[in-house]
């Protein structure tokens, strides 16, 4: 599959190297695993990034320690193009929509904070699911899905929502950061392909 066919996944944060960097090798290992290595691409960017940067260590011992790849990240800046790009975009909290939409504002129509994603896709009947194995189409659909259930779905309160910020802090915090993703992990599966029927 070419890189021109390859569905991405943005994921957004501030300084790309603590809670995004995190949230994309979560969301690249439940993509990997419904639909194969290479089938989606998730990738990061930070609206202020600390650009070239590795992951912070905290982030990136949370990693290791789940065995998850650590290899191979650098921050870089959000920029049109990414968003552009992208057939859905997740971010940490209902806060980085903003910056988003301000580079491409047609991205509104497929840009959710991370839980907000997992709490419309979780309203969604079995019957109103995806019925595809192209995921590329399962991506587009869900999101079509996801952004029809906003104004029937009572929202969560953003405290619920948004994804907690460790930068610079101790690890107890980067731990809380860490399990508000993976409590987000089942919903993520089945609203990412993990549950299909094939």
């Amino acid at each position: 599959m070419s890189s021109e066919t390859v569905p991405r996944i943005l994921v957004v944060c501030t300084g790309n190297v603590c809670r995004s960097p995190y949230m994309e090798r979560v969301i690249q290992q439940v993509v990997d695993k419904a639909w194969g290595a290479g089938a989606v691409e998730v990738h990061s960017a930070g609206t202020g990034a600390l650009a070239g940067r590795g992951m912070d260590p905290g982030t990136e011992e949370i990693l290791r320690c789940a065995g998850v790849r650590t290899e191979g990240f650098k921050a870089r800046q959000l920029v049109k193009d990414h968003v552009a790009s992208s057939a859905l975009v997740l971010t940490a909290t209902r806060a980085h929509r903003g910056p988003v939409a301000s580079l491409h504002p047609r991205a509104l129509r497929y840009t959710f904070a991370l839980g907000d994603f997992v709490h419309l896709a979780s309203s969604l009947p079995d019957e109103k699911m995806p019925r595809t194995d192209d995921p590329a189409k399962w991506l587009s659909e869900i999101t079509q899905g996801v952004a029809q259930r906003r104004g029937l779905v009572s929202p969560r309160d953003p405290v619920e929502v948004d994804v907690t910020d460790p930068f610079r802090r101790g690890p107890e915090v980067f731990a809380q950061m860490s399990r508000e993703v993976d409590l987000l992990r089942p919903g993520l599966e089945r609203a990412l392909g993990g549950h299909r029927t094939r």
